[in-house]
């Protein structure tokens, strides 16, 4: 075992991984001397930020009518009343911060005529905030972050880490485990502080915007070291992923003007937000689009054997689509074979994101099964359920989360280190070993059983996929949880077909799997005990809110035989809950 010693360890190379770690060190500037880990299991611009395309959200243009408390009321709204206030106003006032900060660090944001910053329409906006650079946001945000990052010294880069255990004892941070992919050499990273920003986990079904390494460890390793997850049970569903595998086509398209239209030719979304059409809140959009194939109103794709809907863009002109929607139509000529120009592109809701994440507070601070703080560990971005979105996020308030959530988490990280002075933690050697004998002796090293990682792998996706989607059941759900659980039990008996240390991408993925079973049970069980229908959470024997019985927070903790719920209140300190249409 090999022990890596830093001040700040960090798991994951997003935007709230790399905004986290330029925070620390910018804070820093030598004072303290702070050396900073950045960890993850890809290569640091393989992180799904890359991904992100339309937008990011904040109000640069109050003179025009945007204001703070209008982007916190669209949000609030759009989170169909489960955000947490006080978190969201904090949000809106540091994204405006953000923007303009990271601008100066290389951001080629999209321009007006008269050289002023740009700004387009995204769903559920009553202003048109969501700033952007062409539809490729996601990535030109992250190279300026790592550019930003390559300025400063005292950090180090351990791509192609996969961390396998969060270490706690009495109720303090004390690392994390990891092997090194390259080597097999398993490492342990002492450190006084700790930040989680490892992403959502759309990998849990078989249509997803997310990219592959999206499996949701960080959920995984909290649940394990009996942390706390909030709210698991919303997931988002983006209403126009590619036929057939979910591919994102950025809601920048409807920005700009993009049509829904059905087989009739209809668009559809008059029936359903009368006053927003296309550009209503995701959840609103996604039910609609099923709604409509379920009505036998949809497309039926030889190729596939799935139904859809076209997203049309031939309207808005060559012109306009190259200037601000160029990788739509790249995405469409190479996966397709359709240009946008001339043809509508076939799409269907895609799992986009998880709105609930682990328990944190206001800062970012993890908490434990009692709400109270674990000293010196944090979540940052997907990862984390502050709670910002509630049941349902806005698009173009992803990205902002990550920026305002990495700077939030590095400032009170050196602050904690700054005030504090803690020592290196010294945690028993007992828990070090247990893990590394758990991976390398009980999953690696094991002879018996022949269950079969993929396999597995396959019946969850399809699971999620048929019974936890964007309309759900009772019976549905139930079916899900007891799928998941027989899946749980089979999952002892996997057995790797590679037995070697280096690049053992079997064992990654048998990790992985772990993890993606646990969040699943997590989902679906929570689901099952939420009788309401709200934001992502759309249960068709429960149609309706509930605001007397469910303006709550989920809280799950794992137990002996599953996760264990319990509720705590959403936080209202300005807006209360009224009816939600667009």
């Amino acid at each position: 075992m090999e022990t890596l010693d830093y001040d700040v360890a960090i798991v994951g190379t997003g935007l709230a991984g790399l905004r986290t770690a330029i925070e620390v060190l910018r804070r820093d500037k030598g004072r303290l001397g702070l050396r900073v880990a950045v960890i993850s299991k890809l290569y640091l611009m393989r992180s799904h930020s890359v991904s992100a395309e339309g937008g990011t959200s904040a109000v640069l243009y109050p003179e025009e009518g945007d204001s703070f408390e209008l982007m916190a009321w669209d949000t609030i709204k759009g989170s169909d009343f489960l955000a947490d206030q006080d978190a969201v106003w904090r949000f809106v006032h540091i994204a405006t911060q953000e923007i303009r900060l990271i601008e100066r660090w290389g951001v080629p944001w999209n321009r007006r005529a008269d050289g002023r910053i740009e700004q387009r329409w995204f769903g559920g906006l009553s202003f048109p905030r969501a700033t952007y650079a062409q539809d490729k946001t996601g990535f030109f945000e992250m190279r300026a972050l790592y550019d930003t990052l390559l300025k400063y010294e005292n950090w180090d880069r351990f791509d192609e880490n996969f961390v396998t255990s969060i270490v706690i004892e009495n109720n303090e941070f004390k690392g994390f485990t990891a092997i090194d992919l390259k080597t097999g050499n398993f490492r342990y990273f002492r450190a006084k502080a700790g930040v989680i920003a490892t992403g959502g986990a759309g990998q849990l079904y078989r249509i997803t915007s997310m990219a592959a390494s999206s499996t949701g460890d960080g959920y995984g390793l909290a649940y394990n070291a009996g942390l706390p997850l909030k709210d698991m049970e919303f997931v988002q569903f983006h209403p126009t992923g590619l036929v057939p595998r979910g591919i994102l086509i950025t809601e920048a398209a409807r920005g700009e003007g993009a049509y829904l239209i059905n087989k009739d030719g209809e668009r559809f979304m008059k029936k359903y937000a009368p006053s927003k059409m296309e550009l209503a809140p995701r959840d609103i959009v996604s039910r609609a689009i099923m709604k409509e194939i379920m009505e036998g109103r949809g497309i039926y794709d030889d190729n596939s054997g799935l139904y859809h809907v076209w997203l049309d863009m031939r309207h808005l002109g060559k012109e306009k689509i190259e200037e601000r929607l160029p990788f739509i139509r790249e995405i469409g000529l190479k996966y397709l074979g359709i240009d946008i120009v001339d043809q509508p592109l076939p799409i269907r809701p895609t799992v986009h994101y998880n709105m609930g994440g682990i328990h944190v507070d206001i800062d970012g601070k993890v908490l434990n099964a009692n709400g109270s703080p674990v000293k010196g560990l944090w979540a940052a971005g997907e990862a984390a359920c502050v709670s910002i979105h509630g049941s349902n996020r806005l698009g173009s308030n992803g990205t902002n989360e990550c920026l305002v959530y990495g700077y939030i988490v590095g400032n009170d990280v050196y602050n904690y280190i700054e005030k504090e002075r803690p020592a290196l933690p010294n945690p028993s050697q007992n828990i070090l070993l247990a893990e590394e004998d758990r991976i390398f002796g009980k999953i690696l090293g094991k002879e018996s059983g022949g269950e079969d990682v993929y396999q597995i792998k396959d019946e969850l996706k399809d699971t999620m996929e048929k019974y936890v989607h964007v309309y759900r059941t009772g019976s549905d759900l139930e079916k899900a949880v007891i799928k998941i659980k027989e899946l749980k039990e089979r999952y002892k008996y996997i057995k790797l077909s590679d037995k070697s240390r280096i690049f053992n991408y079997n064992l990654e993925h048998a990790l992985e799997l772990g993890f993606m079973l646990d969040i699943a049970e997590v989902i679906a069980r929570g689901a099952l005990l939420r009788t309401e229908s709200r934001g992502a959470h759309a249960r068709l024997d429960y149609p309706n809110r509930d605001d007397a019985n469910w303006l709550k927070h989920t809280i799950a903790l794992k137990g002996a035989e599953g996760p264990l719920f319990s509720y705590i209140p959403v936080k209202i300190t300005m807006w209360k809950p009224v009816a939600r249409v667009y």
